[in-house]
């Protein structure tokens, strides 16, 4: 066969069929030093393997709290909760939006007796715990501290990681409430707050990963997601705080697809880039400010329903990609995940594959093995180039909220995602068991079951809980407190928390917030 001609990887960049020294850009630092293409730990996976955070939510808080269980017992070293939609959307369970999606992609919370359950027998001071909320981050991250409490843990002692992140939700995932300005609000208010009170915390996943779900390239995922990480240091400084009091608890999310050589450059670079904002643009002082600390999940959007057991290999492979760009946790996909919510079966395999890599591939033997390829370090400098480009119109736009409601971002991403299936299906891009090496039979699924009665019990819970409260004048009193906090400067988390602590629901808080900053209704 004639060889290719013009090659191209996902991002669109041209590849050379050979790659020689006069290709990569000098030697590296060691890793654990400046600009941290390398890593951001000196020994890395020498030290400690990465954090196995299988990402799982369900249902009820009850059922939820058993799958944790369940992960915990096989092995995994971190928490990860999704919650559904009304959750997500500030809405109760009793709500007429919330009908058909209580418990769907994700556990259904309502009250802090809901986060109880969900968090009944685990040990908040031995595990952290990531969730990946936006809108209504606040109000979950109040509600763990507030189990917390009860359990006698010191808030002091919490460890974990709230997404946080609402820009990336008006560019490619639509789960926002209130408009992009008083968003930007209540994300430093959870800065000023977790500085103080929970120090230990990460107070926000700057996420590429929804928007590299959307459709976007390599490139665009990590520019695009920089670009909202200068967009929220610099409204937390303007809020008045002190960027070496923030920037160390900042964190990131990456997606990790199956054009391997792409996502380790893309995570090389990465490092690199966010060490040259902080320091550069940002001027601060301490180390870990300028650190880029990220988890990856494997990519969503690349499973398929088509022969789902070929999913086990695509994930194995956008693993081995993170790990050999040095992520600090990893969530790998369940096989069957483009057909319903991961079964046990499928999640603890998923689970497994990670203690493979971690612990039979040799890949934590040494730090960086790629560094010094001629090829990676010369991709690793093109997709930063790349990227550096997008941040720069972006910038040249007034930044990434200005560019959001111009709708550039969501442009850009529409653009890459339709040239992405266009290539799919012209068959230049072969996906197996889609348009190539196809069976002409479906092979029979498990699907994880729903409960049809999770809804009536759930929204059955919520009702009761309004009616019964012991004091519905002291809930009323904290919920005027929080609205009279919107209205003015005072952070919203200290009288938020109060109303949450007297049962206040999480659909009665968003309702008071919505109240005073209404709900975003796009352009376009």
């Amino acid at each position: 066969m004639p060889e290719r001609q013009d090659v191209t990887n996902d991002s669109g960049l041209p590849l050379k069929p050979v790659y020689r020294p006069a290709d990569a850009d000098g030697a590296q630092p060691d890793p654990g030093l400046y600009p941290f293409t390398r890593g951001i730990r000196k020994d890395m996976y020498r030290g400690r393997l990465w954090t196995m955070r299988q990402y799982a939510g369900f249902g009820t808080a009850e059922a939820t709290n058993a799958r944790f269980k369940f992960l915990l017992g096989a092995g995994q070293t971190g928490l990860s909760c999704a919650f559904d939609l009304p959750t997500q959307m500030g809405y109760d369970s009793d709500h007429p939006r919330a009908e058909g999606e209580v418990g769907k992609v994700g556990v259904a919370i309502d009250s802090l007796d809901d986060m109880h359950r969900l968090l009944d027998g685990i040990p908040l001071d031995r595990v952290t715990t990531s969730m990946t909320i936006n809108s209504t981050a606040s109000i979950l991250l109040l509600l763990y501290q507030l189990v917390a409490e009860d359990q006698g843990v010191d808030a002091k002692r919490l460890g974990g990681t709230v997404q946080n992140d609402l820009l990336k939700e008006y560019i490619a995932r639509g789960t926002y409430i209130y408009p992009p300005r008083p968003s930007m609000r209540i994300i430093t208010d959870v800065f000023a707050y977790c500085n103080e009170h929970l120090p230990q915390w990460n107070t926000i996943s700057i996420s590429g990963y929804h928007i590299r779900e959307a459709g976007s390239t390599a490139v665009q995922e990590i520019a695009f997601t920089l670009s909202n990480g200068i967009a929220y240091v610099q409204a937390a400084l303007d809020a008045g705080l002190d960027v070496d009091e923030f920037a160390p608890r900042l964190s990131f999310f990456w997606n990790g697809h199956n054009n391997f050589f792409e996502e380790v450059a893309k995570f090389r670079a990465s490092r690199r880039m966010w060490y040259r904002i902080m320091s550069e643009r940002f001027g601060a002082k301490d180390e870990k400010s300028k650190l880029l600390r990220f988890h990856t999940q494997t990519g969503g959007s690349t499973l398929q329903a088509q022969q789902p057991e070929v999913n086990i290999v695509r994930v194995a492979v956008q693993a081995f990609a993170a790990v050999m760009g040095g992520t600090q946790s990893l969530h790998t996909n369940g096989f069957d995940e483009a057909i319903g919510l991961p079964t046990e079966r499928a999640a603890k395999l998923a689970l497994r594959t990670q203690q493979v890599i971690g612990h039979e591939s040799g890949v934590a033997d040494t730090v960086d093995p790629l560094a010094g390829s001629y090829f990676v370090e010369a991709l690793t400098d093109q997709v930063e180039a790349e990227a550096w480009q997008y941040i720069d119109k972006i910038d040249g736009m007034g930044g990434s909220v200005a560019a959001i409601e111009a709708g550039y971002m969501q442009d850009e991403i529409e653009q890459a995602a339709y040239a992405y299936t266009k290539a799919i299906d012209d068959r230049e891009k072969v996906i197996v068991g889609v348009n190539e090496y196809v069976d002409s039979e479906p092979e029979p699924v498990e699907v994880f079951p729903i409960d049809p009665e999770l809804q009536r019990s759930q929204a059955d819970r919520v009702r009761a809980l309004k009616a019964e409260r012991p004091e519905p004048d002291a809930v009323r009193a904290a919920l005027a407190d929080l609205e009279a906090a919107a209205r003015g400067t005072q952070n919203l988390l200290v009288p938020m928390k109060e109303a949450l602590r007297r049962r206040a629901t999480l659909g009665e808080v968003s309702d008071v917030l919505r109240g005073v900053f209404g709900v975003y209704q796009p352009s376009r």
